[in-house]
């Protein structure tokens, strides 16, 4: 099905007023790489979060979530969900030390935290590995996401896609740095809202509300056992699936604690602690409950729209991820379609811009700047920014090329970044990590995350035992992703452990530098008396209460609304009324222990 005239008009008017922001900020980011990178350091905190948010909505969350239902059911959608606990750690443990820390990357941190030849070795290495893999990988799968949407709902193959894509992500992204993707990205977050719930809306009607829908799905054939489960329960889950679910709950929540890169970004941009605080707690509920549940609403819809069985489309069967878009090809009329078009691209573009200005900044501050040409001026810096942008899209789009499965690209990451997890939470609480705990951590993590394919190189060159070779099967089977993640984490973490008792802790002077500047608790008792600087953070107790109340307020409006939209609105509505009490008093908390001052 092609789009009509009134639906290429949608999305015509909404590609030039995404251009016109992002080439009417470009003078305002042109004039240093603070402003192209970090806005200024002057954006409040509602616009902060939203983009945060918006990026969170890349094309691939929707697509992803949907094959989730059509696979597990609802609580497949844990493998994502559990990151809202690690969005609440930065919130209360984080966010202010991100900003007292005054850089432009996260990988600056690391020679203002250590010193010597193993912290410019591991900032190079944290910028290109955090810069390029990473982020490649990420870009990959927004990037095959859209593949797969255009291709259902535009006809278009992936050359086309990638280019046209690509092309006009890169205009505004080029022209205007952070400044037009923070303004673009509150546009992009609107806009996808709309077009989600709509879906979502058209889903419900169709199947007589929340209950019509949940009665319909328990009596589809070849639903999954416990579509409708908001956690995996005995009955419905087999012993791995709640092993695997508890590794989520449980432990891997810590890996996003201290917060992707791209999040520091935005907490770098704000004004000041305060408003970094407020910023990611309205991320951690804005991207897990408002954006999560239209997604799962037209994921169930699909089981009922495109039941399993032997009239299944066979393109659909072999990929569940196309569920989504044939979902809005299928239910919405004219002008609606548009408007979905407009929504992924919107999706897409909040993504891609904040990826390849967060991968330039790496390029650009951590590594030319840091080690090629250090003595520019700003006008050149913002220069090459630019040149890094395209290239980092190119790179991206040949990843894309060569990827099959969203779902497979979050599990990757998920992996490739487990080890690092601990080491990363406790650089900023405890003195005695040293860079090469980091770099022990960081390689550990890649080599695991890659086994298979190292002990098939191996293999080539010097042949292995099988008892070996079968292990290895088994531990990178698929069905043991969230357990090997722990593994990964739980291995790394002993690892790192090891290498700071073999090791020399940082020299007194790196140490006291980075304590007077930060001021974070924890465990500094040696550095503080020679300082004499008091911790700037509320007492640990107050921040373990914000962040219990936090995770009350988020999970309990996620478990909330699921209730109510699975057809249980009287327990949905216990849920909520606790959740809003908890977010109440989350708020007066947060704001209370965050001084309204910019930090020097």
């Amino acid at each position: 099905m092609t789009l009509t005239t009134i639906d290429w008009v949608v999305v015509a008017i909404y590609g030039a007023i995404t251009l016109a922001i992002g080439l009417g900020l470009a003078k305002r980011a042109g004039r240093s790489v603070e402003d192209y990178f970090v806005a200024g350091r002057s954006l409040p905190w509602w616009l902060a979060g939203t983009s945060i948010a918006a990026t969170w909505f890349a094309t691939d969350a929707p697509l992803a979530t949907a094959a989730l239902v059509r696979r597990q059911g609802v609580y497949g959608n844990w493998l994502w969900w559990y990151e809202a606990a690690g969005i609440l750690m930065l919130t209360f443990f984080y966010a202010r030390l991100w900003r007292r820390a005054g850089v432009l990357t996260d990988a600056e941190i690391i020679e203002i935290r250590y010193g010597g030849a193993s912290a410019r070795i591991l900032r190079g290495f944290s910028a290109v590995y955090q810069g390029l893999v990473k982020n490649a990988v990420v870009m990959g799968w927004v990037m095959l996401a859209m593949v797969k949407f255009s291709n259902v709902l535009l006809g278009w193959d992936a050359a086309l896609t990638l280019s046209v894509c690509v092309g006009l992500a890169l205009v505004y992204t080029v022209a205007s740095g952070l400044w037009g993707v923070v303004v673009t990205d509150l546009l992009q977050f609107v806009a996808g809202m709309l077009g989600s719930i709509t879906l979502a809306g058209i889903v419900l009607a169709r199947f007589g509300g929340p209950p019509g829908m949940a009665a319909a799905i328990r009596q589809a054939p070849g639903a999954p056992a416990g579509a409708l489960d908001l956690v995996p329960s005995a009955a419905n889950a087999s012993s791995l699936e709640l092993l695997s679910f508890l590794c989520l709950i449980l432990i891997l929540w810590m890996r996003s604690g201290q917060g992707d890169g791209y999040v520091a970004q935005r907490l770098f941009a704000t004004r000041d602690e305060r408003q970094s605080v407020m910023a990611s707690l309205w991320f951690a509920f804005a991207g897990t409950v408002l954006l999560t549940w239209p997604w799962i609403v037209a994921g169930l819809g699909s089981l009922l729209v495109f039941p399993a069985g032997p009239g299944l489309d066979p393109a659909l069967a072999a990929d569940p991820e196309l569920a989504y878009p044939m979902m809005i090809r299928d239910l919405m009329p004219a002008g609606l379609r548009g408007l979905m078009v407009a929504t992924f691209l919107a999706a897409f573009m909040s993504t891609m811009d904040t990826h390849l200005c967060w991968g330039a900044s790496y390029m650009v501050n951590d590594v030319y700047r840091r080690f090629v040409k250090k003595d520019g001026s700003e006008r050149h810096y913002v220069a090459a920014s630019r040149v890094a942008v395209v290239g980092l899209a190119v790179m991206a789009a040949f990843v894309a090329w060569q990827m099959e499965s969203i779902q497979r690209g979050w599990i990757y990451i998920i992996e490739l970044t487990a080890g690092v997890a601990v080491v990363w939470l406790l650089r900023w609480y405890w003195w005695r990590v040293n860079a090469w705990a980091e770099i022990a951590a960081m390689a550990g993590s890649v080599v695991l995350a890659n086994g298979r394919v190292l002990l098939s190189l191996a293999q080539a060159a010097i042949p292995l035992p099988a008892g070996l070779l079968s292990m290895a099967e088994r531990f990178y089977a698929p069905e043991m992703d969230l357990v090997r993640a722990v593994v990964i984490l739980v291995a790394c973490t002993l690892l790192w452990l090891i290498v700071i008792k073999v090791t020399k802790p940082e020299d007194d002077d790196v140490l006291d530098r980075f304590h007077r500047r930060v001021r974070p608790g924890g465990w500094w008792a040696p550095v503080a008396g020679r300082t004499g600087v008091v911790s700037a953070d509320p007492p640990a107790s107050r921040m373990w209460t914000g962040f219990a109340l936090g995770a009350l307020f988020v999970y309990g409006s996620l478990l909330g609304v699921g209730c109510m939209l699975t057809g249980r609105a009287g327990v949905g509505v216990i849920l909520l009324g606790v959740s809003m009490a908890a977010g109440v008093l989350t708020g007066r908390l947060a704001d209370r222990d965050t001084p309204h001052v910019t930090p020097p």
